[in-house]
């Protein structure tokens, strides 16, 4: 049996499964870190109780602090996510348990799940390489490249990375440490301070929609100029929500290269940029994925 945690801002997804097929679910509402981890740990332990489990993945929000050399590994690092800066998610989690274990950020897992399972898996050829963009509350990546997910001194926070604007483009943005940085310019609440409503009731025939898709476009042409990832996700309520949006994304995507990448043209665009095939699955998939690879003696670092 293996268990798979996915936290998550607003909810917490505990799995119980063997290999990918799951035999259990419960979701817990992220509140206070207390009351959530001791929560996810009396699931654990009645799961335990029936059958033993063998490994125990974790796909969480960041930052976190994945260097196990780090006398904080695990940690919450400082977030705008009130009170859990400075949390013990890996050490809490696991010290009830004498199992292996492995922890990454949720979308780093998400992605490795794609990488196995999901779009890099099942399209016209298997993928070595893909990058995962969540797009909702905010703006999220994780890298699978090779079998593994990518992380170094941290791990990739390109939901911070800045953008060239759309010409007239005034949107100030709305990110607390950098403005218009990207997930400042297209994350759910970004969108409803562009726009003054919810995304879901804005029209899509709005033409502030064009400012979007190039923001995002810009940042899918930086992360294939600079990862040479063969594909990339766009999930999350935003990515996964529009398709009208992937669609000018896409176009500029080809534009913004200009042809410098050969295997970037309006005929193979769509197999490059697309959504995830596993869907809002693929993040508690990614858990599962990681508690196999600690099973499998692999180290998050």
């Amino acid at each position: 049996m293996l268990a798979g945690i996915e936290l998550g801002g607003t909810k917490v997804q505990v799995l119980r499964a063997r290999g990918t097929t799951v035999c259990d679910r419960e979701t817990i509402a992220t509140t206070t870190p207390r009351e959530t981890l001791s929560r996810v740990v009396a699931v654990l332990e009645r799961w335990h109780a029936q059958a033993p489990i063998a490994a125990i993945g974790i796909g969480s929000f960041g930052p976190i602090r994945l260097d196990r050399r780090a006398p904080d590994f695990g940690v919450m690092l400082p977030t705008p996510k009130p009170g859990w800066a400075g949390a013990d998610i890996f050490g809490t989690l696991t010290a009830p348990f004498d199992c292996p274990a492995m922890i990454d950020t949720d979308v780093n897992g998400a992605a490795l799940a794609e990488l196995r399972w999901g779009a890099g898996a099942l399209g016209e050829a298997p993928s070595d390489s893909l990058c995962y963009i969540t797009i909702g509350t905010g703006v999220g990546g994780g890298f699978a490249f090779n079998g593994h997910t990518v992380h170094g001194a941290m791990h990739p926070e390109i939901g911070h990375i800045r953008v060239p604007r759309a010409p007239g483009d005034g949107f100030a943005g709305c990110c607390p440490f950098h403005g218009d940085c990207i997930e400042g310019l297209v994350s759910g609440p970004a969108l409803a301070r562009r726009f003054g409503m919810p995304g879901h009731e804005i029209d899509p025939a709005d033409p502030r929609w064009d400012d979007v898709a190039s923001d995002i476009a810009h940042l899918v042409a930086t992360i294939l100029l600079g990862t040479s990832a063969r594909q990339v996700l766009i999930g999350g309520g935003v990515g996964m929500g529009r398709a009208d949006l992937l669609e000018q994304v896409r176009r500029k995507v080809v534009a913004l290269l200009g042809g410098y990448l050969p295997h970037v043209d309006q005929a193979g665009i769509g197999r490059i940029v697309t959504t995830p095939l596993l869907g809002d699955q693929a993040g508690p998939l990614g858990a599962l994925a990681l508690a196999m690879d600690a099973l499998a003696g692999e180290s998050v670092s």
